[in-house]
């Protein structure tokens, strides 16, 4: 696993690196023909970093130093604008089209903190999936069991993201999260990730999946990279983040639709997590969250992500649909069958939804639970089945879609043991609540590590 942001700025600040030796270390990792790098990156920037590098060593011997991120390899999900080229989102239908005309925001707000642009990373198409599987670019494998019975999933749909900062491709990444996209990779791969309140992040420059839902966030090694990524990607200063008290803290842990169809491993990590949580001094209350239940019947006909990629993808679909993931498409097409009036029926219940959660959850500090039920399964299996693709999927998404709807905020944090198959520990409260839920996850991250 790659050194934390804050490990990385000591040494190039001391001088025992430079940025140009980091990113000739990340280029050589996925350029390593027995490596993951070519499923990992769609387009990887060798050159431009490099001349990106050499700029911040000479920046850096001037005593200037743009942001905490000076200098550091990072990725980028294939989903965001890079001037002069067309983003791709992980797909082959859109070769051809025109290039962008400037940076995404996001892309741009990096560039100006120092960041090394490495490469843009591959996804699931278009980002419509939870597993990270992508027939046009290969599936980059998990590091947890690679190369055993062609390896287990990466998680999606910031596939490539996760894959690039495990092996040492990159020292952070930058996902998008409409349903987990970030938080799955995350909690498949023993990262740490951060999803945002959706606002807080600008979406220009991005390829959209759902506008009510997309929300733009880090994948890193630590709590504290995922405070420095956000805010570079925020366009803020960073502020160191203060871990908060775990006595007295208030966690809910709901009891309902988020264990269900728990394995064995995901369900001995998260009970362990909560005895630590307990044995510290916070205070757990495991209740029934009652609107949870109702989520899936609100959603029952695409929901605003089915209607939106249609209205998006449909004069595409029409022009190239075997071009597409099947398994994507056929996801898209629900929307096709989505009246203004269902539409408007998941607009109307959205508020009412967020309101009896946030009214639940006004006596705790946040939420927690597992990010998601399951272990990474194998890419084969789900290759070879629909049915395996499609139970899957909804597994990974039921649990991390839940803060999507609810506009709020969520950390997964690593929660296994050394050694063991990756879980993820789920935090998560309401919108705007992002740097005081920062401040719990470091609390939190340095008891699990203990």
């Amino acid at each position: 696993m790659p050194s934390t942001l804050s490990r990385l700025a000591a040494d190039l600040a001391a001088g025992h690196t430079t940025s140009l030796q980091l990113t000739e270390q990340a280029l050589a990792r996925i350029a390593d023909p027995a490596g993951e790098g070519a499923r990992v990156f769609t387009r990887v920037y060798a050159e431009q970093a490099r001349a990106a590098a050499r700029a911040s060593d000479t920046l850096r011997a001037a005593r200037l130093c743009r942001s905490p991120l000076e200098g550091v390899p990072v990725s980028v999900k294939d989903l965001f604008d890079v001037a002069g080229e067309t983003t791709l989102a992980g797909s082959v239908v859109l070769r051809g089209k025109p290039v962008a005309s400037a940076h995404a925001a996001v892309v741009q707000n990096l560039l100006k903190a120092g960041a090394i642009l490495i490469g843009k990373t591959n996804m699931t198409e278009f980002a419509y999936s939870g597993l990270g599987i992508n027939p046009h670019y290969g599936t980059p494998q998990n590091a947890w069991e690679r190369n055993i019975e062609g390896g287990r999933i990466p998680g999606g749909s910031s596939s490539g993201a996760a894959i690039s900062v495990t092996d040492g491709m990159a020292f952070a990444a930058v996902g998008s999260d409409t349903g987990g996209s970030v938080r799955i990779p995350s909690a498949l791969n023993g990262l740490t990730g951060f999803k945002p309140t959706a606002a807080r992040v600008s979406m220009q420059g991005v390829l959209p999946l759902s506008a009510y839902l997309d929300s733009i966030g880090p994948l890193a090694v630590s709590v504290q990279c995922c405070a420095i990524m956000d805010a570079v990607l925020a366009g803020e200063d960073y502020v160191a983040v203060l871990a908060h008290p775990l006595r007295g803290l208030r966690l809910l842990a709901p009891t309902n639709v988020v264990l269900d169809g728990m394995d064995d491993t995901v369900g001995q990590a998260y009970r362990t997590a909560l005895g630590k949580l307990a044995a510290a001094g916070a205070m757990i209350v495991e209740a029934e969250v009652p609107a949870f239940n109702a989520l899936a019947a609100i959603n029952a006909k695409g929901g605003f992500t089915a209607a939106e990629a249609y209205a998006w993808h449909r004069a595409l679909i029409a022009e190239n649909a075997a071009g597409y993931d099947q398994r994507v498409v056929s996801r898209i097409l629900r929307g096709k069958d989505m009246s203004a009036a269902d539409l408007l029926d998941v607009l109307h219940a959205r508020p009412r939804w967020i309101a009896q959660v946030e009214a639940q959850l006004a006596g705790y500090d946040a939420l927690v639970m597992p990010t998601v039920p399951i272990v990474a399964p194998r890419i084969a299996e789900l290759q070879a089945s629909d049915d395996a693709y499609y139970g899957a999927n909804g597994k990974m998404l039921r649990n991390p879609t839940l803060i999507n709807f609810l506009d709020g905020c969520a950390l997964s944090l690593p929660c296994h043991a050394p050694g063991s198959a990756p879980v993820g520990l789920s935090l998560a409260a309401c919108g705007g609540q992002d740097k005081r839920l920062l401040s719990i996850g470091l609390a939190v991250e340095a008891l699990l590590a203990a």
